[in-house]
C-alpha cells in the first residue's frame, strides 16, 4: 500500500502489529485503540489525524510526519523516531518514554505536562512547542531550537541546554537546579528574570 492515501476513514480495534507503513498517507483518519506494535513506518504522513488509545510501541518511525494531529492516551514506549516532523500535533495523556529520538521537526507541538524525563532531544526543532508544566528533568535539550517555546513551570533540573536557542522562550517558574546553559542561554534566563545584562 506505499503511496496510498486514505481520507478520513475510522479505524478501531485493528492489529497492525509490525505492518510496514512506508510511503502510506492518511488524512483526517481517526485509529482508536489500534496496535501499531513494531510497525514500520518510512515517510509516512498523518496529517489532522486522531489517535486514541492507540500504540506506536518499538515502532520504527523514520522521516515520519504528524502534522496537526490529536494524540491521547497512545503510546511510544520504546519506539525511534528518526528525522520526523510533529508539526502543531497534540500529545494529551501520551506515554513518551523511554524514546529514542534522531532530530526532528517538532515546531508548534502541544505536550503540556508529559513526561520526557531523561530523553535525549538534542538538535529537535521545538520551537513555538507548548510544554508547559512537562517534565524535562535530565533531559539533554543542547543545539535544541526552543524559540518562543512555553516551558513556564518546566522541570529543568540536570537539564542540559548548552547551544540551544531560547529566544522568547517562556521560561517563567521554570524549576532548575543543576542545570546546565551555555553563556547566551544564562544571559537570555536573567533577562527573563528583570536582570539588566550588560557586557
Amino acid at each position: 500500500m506505499a503511496d496510498t492515501a486514505v481520507d478520513g476513514i475510522t479505524f478501531r480495534d485493528e492489529d497492525w502489529y509490525g505492518e510496514d507503513l512506508t510511503g502510506r498517507r492518511y488524512r483526517g483518519c481517526t485509529f482508536r485503540d489500534v496496535d501499531l506494535t513494531e510497525s514500520h513506518a518510512q515517510a509516512v504522513l498523518f496529517e489532522a489525524c486522531t489517535f486514541d488509545s492507540s500504540r506506536f510501541n518499538a515502532a520504527d518511525l523514520d522521516a515520519a510526519a504528524f502534522v496537526g494531529c490529536d494524540l491521547r492516551r497512545t503510546s511510544f514506549f520504546g519506539a525511534t523516531l528518526r528525522g520526523c516532523k510533529l508539526a502543531g500535533s497534540v500529545f494529551v495523556g501520551c506515554t513518551l518514554r523511554p524514546l529514542t529520538v534522531d532530530g526532528g521537526q517538532w515546531r508548534g507541538v502541544t505536550a503540556r505536562g508529559a513526561d520526557l524525563s531523561r530523553l535525549d532531544l538534542s538538535g529537535v526543532v521545538l520551537a513555538e512547542a507548548d510544554l508547559a508544566d512537562s517534565d524535562l528533568h535530565g533531559c539533554m535539550l543542547a543545539a535544541c531550537d526552543l524559540s518562543r517555546a512555553v516551558l513556564r513551570g518546566a522541570d529543568l533540573r540536570e537539564a542540559d541546554l548548552r547551544g540551544a536557542t531560547l529566544h522568547g522562550a517562556d521560561l517563567r517558574d521554570a524549576r532548575l537546579g543543576g542545570t546546565r546553559m551555555d553563556l547566551a542561554g544564562a544571559v537570555a534566563l536573567a533577562e527573563q528574570h528583570g536582570v539588566v545584562v550588560e557586557t
